[in-house]
C-alpha cells in the first residue's frame, strides 16, 4: 500500500498568513467600531420599521378588525392602489410637488444663495445666510401661520393689503385660489436653507488656486461657475439632490398644516397618513396605509439608484490616484 505523504507547511509561510489575517482583521475592526453606532441606528430606525410596514401592508389590519381579527391578504392592498381612482391624481400631485420644489428651491435657490453669499464680503455673506436660516429655525406651526396671514383675504392678508392692493388687484383669499404656489413656496424656503449650507461649505473648500487661475485665464463669472465650481461640488450636489428628493417624497408636515390636503394638494405621503392614522370617518386602514408607505420606499430606492448613476457615484468615491515619479 502506497503511503501518502502529508505536505509539510513552511512555518514562515504559516506565520505570514496568520499575521496577514490578523492585520486585515485589525484594520477592519476600527471602521466597524466607528460605523457600529450609525449601523445600529439605521437597522433600528429604518430597516426594522420598513420590514414591519411591509408586513402590515400584506394584511387587512384596520380599526374595524383591531389587532386580533386581522387576516393576511397578500397583495390585495397593492391591487387596491392600482385600481383606486385617487392613485393617478395623487401620484401626479406628488411628482409635481417634488420636481418643482426641488428644482426651484431646494437645489436651485440653495445653489444661487450659496453662490451669491460666497462672492460678497464675508460678513455680509454670513448675515445673508443667517437670515435664510430663519424659516428652518421657526416652529412649523408659527411658520405656516405666517404664510396663512400672507395669503388671507382683506383686511388681514399681507399680500392683499400691502402688495397687490395698491396695484389695483382684487383682494381674495389666495390660499384656495393658488394653493400649489403657497405649498411649494412654504416648503421651498425651508429646503433652500439646507442646500445653502451644504453648497456654501463646498464652494468655500475649493482651493483658491483654481479660482485665481480661472481669473488669470480671463474666465467670466459664469464660466467660473460652469467649469470650476459646479464640477468641484458634484458630491454635494448628489447628496442634496438625493436627500431632498427622498425628504420631499415622504414629508407632509407643512402641507398638513397649510391645507391638510384640501384644494387638490393631497400628496402620496399625506394620503398614507390620512388613511392609516387620521381621517374624517375614523376608520383607520393600517394595512392599506402601510401599502401606500411601502410604495414610497420603493420609489425612494429607485430614485437613489438613478441619481447615483447620473452623478457617476462610483467615480466620486474612487481613491485619489497618486502617480509615482
Amino acid at each position: 500500500m502506497a503511503m501518502t505523504q502529508r505536505p509539510v507547511r513552511d512555518p514562515v509561510t504559516a506565520q505570514r498568513a496568520q499575521g496577514s489575517f490578523g492585520d486585515s482583521f485589525r484594520s477592519a475592526l476600527g471602521p466597524l467600531l466607528f460605523m457600529g453606532p450609525a449601523g445600529f441606528l439605521v437597522v433600528a430606525f429604518f430597516f426594522i420599521p420598513v420590514v414591519i410596514i411591509i408586513a402590515f401592508s400584506l394584511t387587512d389590519m384596520s380599526s374595524s378588525t383591531g389587532f386580533q381579527n386581522w387576516a393576511w391578504v397578500q397583495l390585495e392592498n397593492y391591487r387596491k392602489i392600482l385600481v383606486h381612482p385617487s392613485s393617478g391624481p395623487i401620484l401626479w400631485n406628488t411628482i409635481k410637488y417634488v420636481v418643482l420644489t426641488l428644482s426651484l428651491f431646494n437645489v436651485g435657490m440653495g445653489l444661487v444663495i450659496a453662490l451669491l453669499s460666497t462672492h460678497v464680503p464675508r460678513r455680509t455673506g454670513f448675515l445673508f445666510r443667517a437670515l435664510w436660516l430663519l424659516p428652518r429655525l421657526t416652529p412649523s406651526v408659527v411658520y405656516v401661520m405666517v404664510w396663512k396671514y400672507i395669503a388671507a383675504d382683506a383686511p388681514y392678508g399681507i399680500l392683499n393689503q400691502h402688495l397687490l392692493g395698491p396695484l389695483g388687484v382684487k383682494a381674495t383669499n389666495w390660499l384656495p385660489a393658488q394653493p400649489w404656489a403657497f405649498v411649494i413656496a412654504s416648503n421651498g424656503f425651508i429646503g433652500a436653507s439646507f442646500g445653502m449650507i451644504i453648497f456654501t461649505s463646498a464652494i468655500e473648500s475649493i482651493p483658491r488656486d483654481y479660482m485665481i487661475a480661472a481669473l488669470v485665464d480671463g474666465c467670466s463669472l459664469w464660466q467660473r461657475i460652469r467649469y470650476v465650481i459646479l464640477p468641484m461640488i458634484r458630491w454635494p450636489l448628489l447628496f442634496v439632490t438625493t436627500y431632498q428628493t427622498l425628504s420631499l417624497f415622504t414629508s407632509f408636515e407643512q402641507i398638513l398644516l397649510l391645507t391638510d390636503g384640501q384644494f387638490g394638494t393631497e400628496v402620496w405621503s399625506l394620503w398614507a397618513y390620512h388613511r392609516a392614522l387620521n381621517n374624517y370617518w375614523g376608520n383607520f386602514q393600517w394595512g392599506f396605509g402601510s401599502a401606500l408607505a411601502a410604495v414610497l420606499v420603493v420609489i425612494g430606492i429607485l430614485m437613489a439608484i438613478v441619481y447615483m448613476r447620473y452623478f457617476r457615484f462610483n467615480e466620486l468615491v474612487q481613491e485619489p490616484r497618486i502617480e509615482a515619479l
